[in-house]
């Protein structure tokens, strides 16, 4: 979709979207490829470090058996299926076999609990499920409140006194081989309900179209400069229920037909994360900013793992000047920056080949997509001034609105625009800062205080290894910046550090935002994907 033989600016202004009226994200990302030649589509390296090949051939024949599977069963278009699995072959198979059928796959993520699993599943009306032992032990508890569950297939044995429930393989291999005889999706149709991570309230279903992964496709091909430029191998370690793993690495690299790593760490640690890219020769990745954190602490990476990595992109939040630097120096890439959520993903990006990267910049609209910075009202402000960051409708990445919540999807526009929450500034080039959420915002003294830079500040502090800024009540200045910090190893909290740690942002940052209280902690509050849980910390001090 991108010109790499165009510069930014005119890929922006010659860009135009060319979506078709009918359009399968499981025809696009596998059936095309699947041709015969055997062309690979993934690599899975199990828990017993065994390595298996998959073809597209193979992918479709499989996805066309389970499809038939689903449709034997009744399931059909618009009904919700839950996926409720790790990095994998099944889980690959499963979303392929899904859209085929133009039902609504529904990733669940592996490490929810009962009550997680249960508001999603309750709250969809899924009347399917593919799962594992793991998950269906999970799912047991609850079952007899998800009424709609009609139907449960489990990847390997289960237990007896567990659910009765289909065998995964055994459906497959005892169904049609034939193509699934379906009608043709459009664009327009349903396709995936991701519910977001629930840092305020319950988690709401995000529902988007098939042409979801089209409107993904310029911010990922932007953010890996111009994928799939020198893409040998993606790979991930954000799970595929995440709108991260799923539309930022394997769908899209299977669009472009890059072979995708698949491998699910029981414990993630930096050691095994190089071993493993190392071992595949993985060329592209997308690093969350908790993932790359941890690695920063690894010293001589290129000298102990023979990494072939060309590309790093990575959002959800600001990775600051120090952790840039690190990887410049260390790894010898520019890590691209992107920012999108749930709702309106990979909107904005860095990109190293067309533009440099600016501290504390997260980067430029991506070409397609009409980001403004707004008022309350919806009206853009000038350059320069703190607003609402926003997208112009319509946007084929746009979702389609929150499943049975018409109100919620309402607030979420204003005019022409979808406001995403967060707040931020655009300079006369068109660089976009993020400033933090809305409800981040620090009122203190009359000044209107982001966490970002503060953090960034506090994580290149040679003691801190995680750092989380928030406003406490304040009588005299409304509010005050207090820094919520883990040590690093070695590191023992004092009334030294406090103020050595103190100084250190007064004089990188600004006299007025220094955290006038720091607080030690063994940990932070995260979301499963690994987004810091701001409002946590804040409702503490209420």
């Amino acid at each position: 979709m991108l010109d790499p033989s165009l510069d930014y600016q005119n890929n922006q202004q010659q860009f135009h979207w060319s979506i078709p009226t009918y359009y399968n994200i499981a025809h696009d990302v596998c059936d095309k490829w699947a041709d015969g030649s055997d062309k690979l589509a993934l690599i899975q390296e199990d828990d017993n470090g065994h390595t298996h090949y998959y073809s597209f051939d193979q992918l479709k024949s499989w996805s066309d058996h389970f499809a038939n599977a689903l449709l034997a069963k009744g399931i059909s278009q618009g009904d919700r299926v839950g996926i409720l699995l790790a990095q994998g072959l099944e889980t690959a198979i499963a979303h392929l076999a899904v859209y085929k059928i133009g039902a609504i796959a529904m990733p669940l993520f592996s490490l929810f609990g009962y009550d997680a699993l249960q508001h999603r599943l309750k709250d969809s009306g899924a009347i399917a499920l593919i799962t594992d032992p793991h998950g269906l032990e999970k799912i047991t508890p609850i079952h007899a409140q998800l009424t709609a569950l009609q139907h449960i297939y489990c990847v390997g044995p289960k237990h007896d006194a567990l659910l009765s429930t289909s065998d995964f393989w055994e459906s497959i291999h005892d169904a049609k081989p034939d193509s699934p005889s379906t009608p043709p999706t459009k664009a327009e149709d349903p396709a995936l309900l991701i519910y977001t991570s629930g840092t305020t309230g319950s988690a709401k279903g995000a529902l988007h179209a098939h042409r979801v992964l089209l409107g993904h496709l310029p911010g990922v091909e932007m953010s890996h400069n111009f994928l799939p430029n020198q893409a040998e191998l993606m790979w991930t370690p954000a799970d595929w229920a995440w709108i991260g793993g799923l539309l930022d690495v394997l769908l899209p690299a299977w669009h472009h037909g890059i072979p995708v790593l698949a491998h699910r760490f029981k414990k993630f640690t930096p050691e095994a994360a190089c071993e493993l890219m190392a071992k595949h020769g993985v060329s592209h990745t997308f690093l969350p900013p908790t993932a790359l954190k941890a690695l920063r602490h690894l010293r001589g990476i290129k000298q102990r793992w023979p990494l072939k990595l060309r590309s790093i992109a990575s959002g959800g939040e600001s990775l600051g000047v120090e952790l840039l630097q690190w990887a410049k120096t260390e790894l010898g890439i520019t890590i691209n920056e992107f920012y999108g959520q749930t709702e309106c993903n990979m909107i904005v990006s860095s990109c190293s080949a067309w533009f440099p990267n600016r501290q504390g910049i997260m980067g430029k609209a991506v070409p397609g997509h009409d980001v403004q910075i707004v008022d309350e009202q919806g009206h853009p402000l000038p350059v320069g001034h703190e607003g609402n960051i926003a997208v112009r409708r319509p946007d084929p990445v746009m979702f389609l609105g929150y499943w049975n919540q018409a109100q919620a999807t309402a607030q979420k526009f204003v005019g022409d625009f979808l406001l995403t929450g967060d707040r931020g500034v655009q300079d006369d080039e068109g660089y976009l800062r993020f400033v933090g959420r809305a409800d981040d915002v620090i009122t203190s003294a009359g000044y209107r205080i982001g966490p970002g830079p503060i953090e960034d500040s506090l994580l290149a502090h040679s003691a801190v290894a995680l750092a989380a800024v928030v406003g406490v009540p304040d009588p005299e200045r409304t509010e005050l910046v207090k820094a919520v910090v883990v040590l690093k190893p070695g590191y023992q909290p004092s009334p030294e550090l406090v103020t050595d740690i103190q100084n250190h942002v007064r004089e990188r940052v600004a006299a007025h935002e220094y955290p006038r209280i720091v607080e030690f902690r063994d940990s932070l509050p995260m979301t499963t994907t690994g987004k810091l849980i701001r409002h946590a910390l804040r409702d503490a001090e209420s």
